[in-house]
């Protein structure tokens, strides 16, 4: 090293005091965080009506539905059903359970029906509202302990289930319980087992984690702060999601600085040298890439579904975090451990007998890349037709991809007492019992909105919120309204609220049922003909619009990101051919995914369908992360262009990139896959979605395809830049 060199160097004070200092904060952040993690679930929700645009009509009933009733209910429903007719002794301890049932903690009980027999006398039920705000838990709490009620006291040879949205409700909660410990350790486990397989070292591996836990701590405890101030809700989907992508993208970002770390040590520089070229040659890569994914994301905000806009900037500020501790913790943790990160290996480049001069084959030497650059340089044209033919054989799945939405009583896979409990209503009285439709209309037009009700199909029977009656309702028939209790119940008066009326329609399908659905499309169209201003939500409604705007959502979301990342792109590679060949790998590359993924779905997991915002979700992730891998690999290739021409800056940087790809394609396939550890439907189809998509960009489209396409097109690959003019 000569005197000049040494003199420009930061003083050794400064050396040390900024990696130290870079430690501490990170350090802070990773304890402050760590204790966010026990304050997430007060701040998460998963009440599918919270999710709903502001514009969908069953939105404005829920709004509307306040004024009707005197508390914020969730009903629960209690479902008996026996092997035969119930005795009087069953029926008796019924009776009884329900005056235990509404002792419990959190339970309204003034607003609970009375025990309801079916018409074959082998089932009972009733129906008790559940505050919405009970305890730390909210219903789930609630209907736990009226499970464990139930359970206490067993009615021989008649079974019992807590149903209706309280009991969804708490079979939801009950599957996102793992969510912070299993799941992370899943992730984690796997990611470690991956570093260790790829590096061979105790350390680097912990180094790693250590960057990628401190990143989502940091990403936790902001977004409990922002959640905490009703900024941005929080659902059990979204922490998921969170969780996965902060470690996944983190640690990717870590291997492309390790990777340029470890070859600036292979040629005999300091510990801070390697630090300073590592950071110069790691810097913009993992800068666009996260930034790509962030547009992305942010992209989300233009939905029109809730759930969709908070997973957007909640994302975003985890790939923010993993970006920052990747560019800053990373780079200090590594300067503190040098070549000893690396041990008991040397610290040396992924391709360290690549040739280095302008005139040598880039293709000659050893190793696995070397191999796979003299089969590109061999037979581009090949390579790149028959990649691209086994992508669109794969797309042959797409039609069967059933992504229309599925009940809600399908959301959470394996057992579920709410499914049970819904099934056993089928069985005895109107599936539809407990979750009715809401209609809302004029007071003037009581009759007229009963009236159309009871004839529409799908509809068994229609009553109204009145006073004056124990239930707080009465039934509408063709002659006025009938209380619901003993001899003597006085006449029912419709409650009325603001010139309005409030009518439940009791469905005849399960409601949450694409069959219970179509009769609120059609009570719906025929209402409209009474007044236009008549509204009609519920549970079903609710599902009904959440699923259109999903829908929506997927023609819209779609080509803003493709737009946002083809313009990254060009910016990032001063060029307009190049970012064109590449996003249209990542949309094949998806759609082959989502059309392996329909087949698996149907044929081999026997999933009932999917929601509406997989299809967005696996696209949002995927094209944006798989951009990542186009980044990692092009800015290299564009950079070795420059030195040795473009067909041999094409090899060299697949070279170069090809082990540091696979590693990463690797780890976030395993953190994507660890989704699936929970029982949730829509999770566990986005994991196999992801992980899938990006296996195969790891394999087969950043592998074979671009380099091959790339190589095929030659320096026009740059146009309109200077370096499509050169000569090679």
């Amino acid at each position: 090293m000569t005197p000049e060199t040494r003199g420009s160097r930061p003083p050794t004070w400064l050396r040390v005091a900024v990696p130290a200092v870079l430690i501490l904060v990170w350090f802070a952040l990773f304890g402050s965080g760590g204790a966010a993690f026990g304050r997430l679930s007060d701040v998460v929700t998963n009440d599918q009506a919270q999710f709903l645009p502001a514009s969908a009509e069953a939105t404005e009933v829920n709004e509307l539905q306040a004024g009707f009733r005197d508390s914020d209910a969730v009903p629960a429903i209690i479902v008996f059903a026996g092997d035969g007719t119930l005795d009087d002794a069953a029926t008796a301890t019924i009776e009884d359970l329900r005056e235990q049932v509404l002792a419990v903690d959190g339970v309204v009980a003034d607003q609970a029906s009375p025990v309801i027999p079916s018409d074959d006398g082998r089932a009972a039920q009733f129906v008790v509202p559940i505050d919405a705000d009970a305890g730390e838990g909210g219903p789930r709490d609630v209907v736990d302990e009226i499970r464990g009620l139930l359970a206490e006291h067993p009615i021989e040879g008649v079974a019992a289930a807590v149903t209706g949205p309280a009991g969804f409700t708490a079979d939801l909660a009950q599957a996102f319980s793992g969510i912070d410990g299993l799941l992370l350790a899943v992730a984690l486990a796997a990611v470690f087992v991956i570093l260790v397989i790829v590096y061979r070292s105790p350390l680097l591996p912990v180094i790693v984690l250590g960057t990628s836990m401190a990143a989502l701590c940091a990403s936790v405890l902001t977004v409990v702060a922002l959640a905490g101030a009703d900024i941005l809700p929080l659902s059990g989907q979204t922490q998921g999601i969170l969780f996965i992508l902060v470690i996944g993208a983190a640690t990717d970002y870590s291997l492309l600085y390790i990777a340029r770390y470890r070859e600036a040590l292979a040629d005999g520089g300091s510990k801070w040298d390697a630090t300073l070229a590592a950071l110069r040659g790691a810097w913009e890569p993992i800068v666009a890439s996260g930034g790509t994914v962030i547009v992305g994301l942010l992209i989300l905000l233009a939905s029109e579904l809730t759930s969709n806009k908070i997973l957007g900037p909640v994302a975003a500020i985890g790939i923010a975090f993993a970006m920052l501790a990747a560019l800053t913790l990373l780079p200090a943790l590594l300067l503190w451990a040098g070549k000893v990160a690396f041990w008991p290996r040397r610290a040396r480049a992924a391709e360290a007998d690549a040739p280095a001069g302008p005139d040598e084959d880039p293709t000659a030497g050893r190793g696995l890349w070397a191999g796979v650059a003299r089969f590109v340089a061999r037979r581009p044209r090949t390579v790149w037709i028959a990649s691209t033919a086994l992508l669109a054989l794969m797309c042959l799945g797409l039609p069967r991809l059933d992504a229309d939405g599925v009940p809600s009583s399908e959301f959470v896979l394996g057992a579920s007492e709410a499914r049970d409990g819904q099934a056993m209503l089928g069985d005895h009285f109107p599936a539809g019992s407990g979750t009715p439709a809401v209609i809302i209309g004029g007071e003037g037009d009581l009759q007229a909105m009963a009236a159309v009700a009871r004839d529409t199909d799908g509809v068994d029977s229609v009553t109204v919120v009145a006073t004056g009656t124990p239930a707080g309702q009465a039934e509408v028939t063709e002659d006025g309204l009938v209380a619901f209790g003993p001899p003597g119940t006085p006449a029912p008066e419709p409650t009325v609220v603001d010139g309005r009326v409030l009518l439940q329609a009791t469905l005849a399908d399960p409601a949450d049922s694409l069959a219970a659905e179509a009769t609120v499309e059609r009570l719906r169209a025929s209402l409209d003909d009474v007044d236009a201003a008549v509204l009609v939500g519920g549970s079903t409604a609710v599902a009904l619009d959440t699923n259109a705007a999903a829908i929506t959502d997927r023609g819209r979301i779609i080509p803003l990101v493709l737009a946002a990342i083809l313009l990254i792109l060009m910016l990032l590679l001063r060029s307009i051919v190049a970012p064109l060949l590449l996003i249209g790998s990542v949309v094949l590359s998806f759609a082959a995914a989502l059309g392996v993924s329909a087949l698996v779905f149907e044929h081999v997991l026997h999933f009932p369908g999917a929601d509406p915002s997989v299809p967005l979700f696996g696209f949002v992730f995927l094209v944006a992360l798989g951009v990542d891998y186009n980044i990692f690999l092009m800015t290299r290739v564009r950079e070795e262009s420059v030195r040795f021409g473009t067909r041999a800056g094409i090899l060299r940087g697949l070279r170069l990139t090809g082990g540091v790809i696979t590693s990463a394609g690797l780890v976030l396939a395993a953190t994507f896959a660890a989704l699936g550890v929970l029982p949730i439907l829509f999770l566990a189809q986005i994991s196999f979605i992801v992980a899938f998509g990006v296996l195969l960009d790891t394999f087969l489209v950043r592998t074979l395809l671009v380099p091959a396409l790339s190589y095929d097109v030659g320096r026009a690959i740059w146009w309109p830049s200077k370096l499509a003019r050169g000569t090679r």
